[in-house]
């Protein structure tokens, strides 16, 4: 399974109030991308606060240990590490002080260059508190005194490499940045009197706020008590990372003013048009696949169906002691259903195939509820090159299909066939020009390197 960095989510009003429950609902919203941990920081416009713990949204955040509070300002993040251990040191926003003030940084994404820009820094006597490529931001700007957070940050900017989708709250301003490649997304929304920033629209569902525009690739937004102030830091060369649309994304979400539910139903249309395939029945790898799998579904005419249960209640934690356990491998989380795969032709779509060690015990899931035939269709195209920019991809000898063709992969997984969509057919589907999305996994084609 792939995995995304970080979820961000910030609120500016313009009468103090108590934020705390705003944040964790935004929060919990993005909470799909990221689980290790969780924190917010607040600012009442004189001081800061900061909170944050290991573990999901329930988990790290509590009413009880900040107390209420009139808060002006707060930004928040929830995290999947990909630069720095899942510990509570690495656990975002990071807080510091500095000749100019108080600040907190939540950052989405992957800086190419951060070892060695950390080298650097440490050479000329910089002492980390994290291993995360986060901290790196707030050691550039202590380089810079004197100069408003604004007037310091482009400056700073240019020195970065890589993917950063960034939050900075100060006493006074909530500040949002998006690189000028635009890998990772950022948008801006309105509840009465309260403006808001969050990696996705549906954080902005959750607490019925307006969903207002996207942050564009290269643009640093301001709020503060004079509204919202927006500056172009940099050129835009946008490469948006297609993934998002294909899994990262909640399915409620839009990006590109476009439904990713819809997108994806797009995708499994597409793939039942390039790989057909007689069967009696398509099944969803759930959830993941569900929107893709209905959309080959009603392409083909071969009749939906669910034919594997998830079950909702296996915590992320979940501890396997013993061999025993250990090799029920995905049936802990899910189980086939017979009578809709006895003696049937199966059709099984799912987003992707990493390493393909879960595929392959799920077609053994299916062969042994009674399965006829197994044919695996993936709604994107073969992962063959690790991501450096936020998504935590195996080192490329770990993907299988960097160095196996679909039916070697077929014969690995024990399945009848194994077919991806084109990039060409994904593209369409999305309906992003092509040189305007980030395809490095499927091609190797990177569009910024260290």
């Amino acid at each position: 399974m792939l995995k995304d960095k970080c979820g961000l989510f910030g609120i500016y009003t313009q009468k103090k109030e108590d934020l705390f429950h705003l944040m964790y609902l935004g929060l919990s919203a993005l909470q799909h991308r990221g689980q290790e941990s969780a924190g917010i920081a607040a600012t009442d416009g004189s001081a800061m606060y900061l909170q944050k713990g290991v573990g999901l949204v329930s988990e790290a955040l509590h009413e009880n240990k900040i107390g209420k509070r009139k808060e002006l300002a707060a930004i928040g993040h929830v995290r999947y590490s990909t630069y720095g251990a899942s510990v509570l040191d690495n656990a975002q926003p990071l807080a510091a002080r500095y000749s100019g003030g108080v600040i907190a940084v939540a950052h989405n994404g992957n800086i190419v260059n951060a070892n060695n820009l950390r080298e650097k820094l440490e050479y000329s006597g910089s002492i980390f508190q994290s291993a995360t490529d986060t901290e790196i931001i707030i050691h550039l700007l202590a380089r810079l005194p004197g100069k408003k957070i604004e007037e310091a940050l482009p400056s700073v900017l240019k020195e970065l490499k890589g993917a950063y989708s960034l939050l900075i709250l100060t006493n006074k301003k909530l500040i949002a940045i998006r690189d000028p490649w635009g890998f990772r997304p950022l948008a801006i929304g309105e509840l009465n009197d309260r403006f808001l920033v969050a990696s996705e629209s549906c954080a902005f569902d959750i607490i019925g706020a307006r969903f207002i525009r996207e942050i564009e690739p290269g643009e640093m937004v301001i709020i503060s008590e004079n509204g919202e102030k927006s500056i172009k830091f940099a050129r835009q060369d946008e490469h948006f990372c297609i993934f998002e649309f294909v899994y990262f994304a909640r399915p409620d979400s839009r990006l590109y003013r476009r439904d990713v539910y819809k997108v994806r139903k797009a995708l499994g249309e597409e793939l039942a048009k390039e790989k057909p395939v007689e069967a009696d029945v398509v099944i969803p790898v759930p959830d993941s696949g569900t929107p893709a799998a209905l959309g080959y579904a009603h392409k083909s005419g071969i009749p939906f169906d669910f034919g594997i249960m998830r079950n909702r209640y296996v915590g992320r934690t979940f501890i396997q002691p013993t061999q025993f356990t250990r090799s029920l491998g995905v049936r802990i989380k899910l189980n086939p259903l017979p009578d809709i795969m006895n003696d049937k032709r199966v059709i099984i779509v799912d987003d992707s195939i990493v390493r393909g060690t879960t595929s392959r015990m799920i077609v053994k899931m299916l062969r042994d509820a009674g399965a006829k035939e197994v044919h695996f269709r993936i709604s994107s195209p073969p992962i063959k090159f690790p991501c450096f920019y936020g998504i935590d991809t195996p080192n490329r000898e770990k993907l299988i299909a960097s160095s196996s063709s679909p039916n070697d992969i077929a014969k690995f997984l024990g399945a009848n066939s194994v077919e991806y969509l084109s990039i060409e057919g994904m593209v369409k589907a999305i309906g992003l020009p092509k040189d305007r999305v980030c395809l490095a996994c499927f091609n190797g084609k990177y569009p910024i390197l260290e």
